[in-house]
């Protein structure tokens, strides 16, 4: 290849090939040749210094917001429930130590789980030590306490703290709430007392009752029960469910341990191998891709043929509803024709792949192998993604404990809640010691209001900015998060790009390269990884505030709102996508040549630009053969899982745990085992990623001549259909 003409007023290159084929557009400005250009740059400045004082100073305002949420936030407001008068029940030291169960005067007003939960039910709210266990009502109580006073010793339980005149009358205690009109039988969910619902022969029941009466002697059913609690029986059904995942992972965690420590295994050998036998491993990866998709067809096929005659196997999966027990699904034909498809789909599409990009493959394993021996010079590079881990984590606990402090910050807050809706003072804040001195108690369109307790907050300048705290706070995190991902990438190709660039490799790599870029990155480019970070997490963080605007406006019937929601929805996720991809090109080349971020950004993007046919094909199709890999490795684990706790493998039958559900311990062990094989494929991706920017460049730059030689490895230019370079 001849050397490059540029000219400067079209802002394009163009190449001379020697068979005097038709010149290729290229785009922007290429590097001019620097005969000392040896790799990354060594002597560097400090780039974005503006965004590196900004962020060091937002962490220190964040650490602030720790320290001033912590003194003001109470994380017992959030795991304790709270009664009408803003009392914890089942805190320690105070009257309701022994009292950690929230009770309901009238659980007839609560119109479903949420305001249950969220403790806004417009009635009374007291911490009782123990649910109601039999039926009763005020009025039978009046009658029965005066042959024993044990039926008043039990009721009273539920009154008011200091209420005890039974004989008052059935109507000014229900107009004052110092007891509950009546009392249903009950069982404690997430700390409230909630109806125990019992079916008796396809009819729900309470008490083996479906009907009662209450204090004023209205009739009552247990549908009313229902609807006031509607959703409650999910809520228990998921508590149950809860309870068997934990067990089952009490049973079975050593297990999946070795499960993850299998993947984890078979993950670095995979990678090491592909430095020996790259083109044989992911063709054997692929083709064994292949009859794990057939075979999997074929199972789906002869479940079809099982279940075809079978009554009831023709049910539709909405119409089954979500179910815990999987094994309801697996009974459904319509349940293997999705999967069938699926794998059908999934096997034509690499089939299609193989046949029209057999060739961009094949270079793409030659880029897979050249990656290997890099990576197989810097092994420390493998295990820097423990690193990013750990400083992920910390961001991850400091918001969640940060934002539970914000959320439990403040002073209780009462507000009048009116059965009536009609009621003008609905919602208003109270005092709940002079309210029944008030107008409002007594108005004729609030009758039967009350001042309860609302939530926790404040009039103070901190208290009215809480909601915009906690979005400083999940933005500083995402910023953080962010940050430690560009860390990541920017060391990662400062290591892989002094291997490149050495002249004579292994010789000419500077020892300890993953620590000398590392360094490079915290000490010169703090502020351009910064930036970088922050624009992608501005983004994140619209995308977040549009997903809640949609659950807020869900209920409106409006096509047009759901039809623009979905437009924003849309470009910001392709906005997101694009600014990932930007970025991590914009850190290889601040990684190389120090430069700030912007001017690294548009360089990247002009690189790519001039070699768009090998970015869409070569870079997508080494993408898919590392996700083949990742899919191989946790599909393999996931099978022998499979078969282990299944107790279809002999050897380890009486060894295997009795289980709840083996799902728990199989899902977990292939989710687990794919993040394991994510974690090292992403190594091998940011070095597939920097060599081929560095290749790319690396053409630019040199012609392989004397005076330009190429600094890629021989098989590189073979492969590659270059000239061999001059040593």
């Amino acid at each position: 290849m001849l050397p490059h003409r540029y000219s400067p007023n079209s802002y394009t290159v163009q190449h001379e090939t020697s068979s005097g084929a038709a010149p290729a557009p290229f785009y922007g400005v290429p590097h001019k040749f620097d005969p000392s250009f040896r790799g990354p740059v060594r002597r560097r400045s400090c780039t974005d210094v503006l965004c590196c004082l900004i962020f060091i100073i937002v962490i220190l305002a964040y650490m602030a917001l720790g320290v001033v949420a912590w003194f003001h936030g109470d994380p017992k407001k959030v795991l304790y429930p709270t009664d009408s008068y803003g009392q914890f029940c089942g805190q320690r030291g105070t009257s309701n130590e022994k009292k950690p169960i929230l009770f309901y005067f009238n659980i007839l007003k609560c119109t479903s789980p949420a305001i249950l939960i969220n403790l806004q039910c417009p009635t009374t709210q007291m911490c009782v030590s123990r649910c109601p266990d039999r039926f009763a009502t005020y009025t039978d109580m009046q009658l029965q306490h005066k042959l024993s006073r044990s039926y008043w010793d039990y009721y009273r339980q539920f009154c008011k703290p200091g209420f005890n005149d039974p004989d008052k009358p059935v109507s000014q205690v229900l107009r004052d709430e110092d007891c509950p009109s009546m009392i249903v039988p009950s069982r404690p969910v997430f700390q409230r007392c909630l109806p125990e619902f019992i079916t008796l022969n396809g009819t729900v029941t309470v008490a083996n009752r479906t009907r009662f009466k209450d204090a004023l002697e209205t009739a009552r059913s247990v549908t009313e029960l229902q609807s006031a609690a509607k959703g409650i029986t999910g809520l228990v059904d998921t508590k149950e469910l809860g309870m068997k995942i934990v067990e089952d992972y009490a049973k079975s965690w050593a297990w999946i341990l070795i499960g993850l420590l299998l993947s984890l295994l078979i993950s670095l050998i995979f990678i090491l191998l592909l430095r020996f036998t790259a083109g044989l491993l992911l063709w054997t990866t692929i083709v064994f891709v292949l009859l794990l998709l057939s075979l999997g067809m074929w199972f789906c096929w002869a479940e079809l043929s099982r279940l075809r005659d079978r009554p009831g196997s023709d049910v539709s999966i909405v119409e089954v509803g979500l179910q815990s027990d999987l094994q309801v699904y697996l009974q459904l034909t319509q349940t293997w024709i999705i999967l069938f498809v699926s794998l059908a789909v999934s096997e034509a599409s690499i089939l299609l792949m193989l046949i029209f990009l057999r060739r961009r493959v094949r270079v793409a394993i030659a880029l897979l192998r050249e990656a290997s021996r890099a990576i197989g010079h810097i092994m420390s590079s493998l295990f820097f993604p423990v690193v990013t881990f750990l400083l992920v984590t910390v961001c991850i606990s400091y918001w969640a404990v940060t934002a539970v402090y914000l959320a439990s910050s403040g002073e209780p807050v009462y507000k009048v809640m009116s059965p009536d809706v009609s009621c003008p003072h609905a919602n208003s804040t109270c005092d709940p010691e002079t309210f029944n001195r008030t107008d409002v108690s007594s108005s004729a369109l609030c009758l039967g209001s009350q001042c309860l307790f609302a939530f926790y907050g404040g009039e103070t300048s901190y208290h009215r900015y809480l909601f915009l705290l906690q979005l400083s706070n999940l933005l500083i995190f995402l910023w953080l998060v962010n940050f430690s991902l560009a860390l990541e990438q920017c060391t990662l190709a400062g290591a892989f790009a002094s291997y490149y660039w050495a002249r004579r490799k292994p010789r000419d790599i500077p020892p300890c390269p993953l620590f000398s870029s590392f360094s490079r990155a915290v000490r010169f480019h703090t502020g351009s990884l910064a930036l970088g970070a922050l624009i992608i997490s501005v983004v994140q963080l619209v995308r977040i505030l549009l997903e809640y605007l949609e659950q807020k406006l869900r209920g409106v019937n409006n096509s047009v709102s759901r039809f623009i929601m979905l437009c924003l929805k849309c470009c910001f996720w392709c906005l997101e996508r694009f600014i990932r991809y930007l970025n991590r090109n914009a850190y290889i080349m601040v990684a190389i040549y120090g430069k700030n971020l912007c001017t690294s950004a548009r360089e990247a993007f002009f690189l790519l630009m001039r070699n768009m046919v090998r970015v869409a094909v070569l870079d997508r199709v080494t993408d898919f053969l590392l996700f083949l890999g990742k899919v191989l490795i946790a599909g393999g684990v996931g099978v022998v899982a499979f078969f282990f706790f299944t107790k279809k493998i002999p050897v380890f039958q009486e060894e295997v745990p009795e289980l709840n559900c083996y799902w728990v311990p199989l899902l977990t062990v292939v989710i687990g085992s794919y993040l394991i094989a994510h974690g090292f494929f992403s190594v091998y991706a940011m070095c597939v990623d920097t060599l081929f920017l560095c290749f790319c460049d690396d053409l630019e730059r040199n012609d392989g001549s004397s005076q330009k030689p190429f600094l890629m490895s021989p098989e590189l230019h073979r492969i590659l259909g270059k000239p061999s370079p001059l040593r």
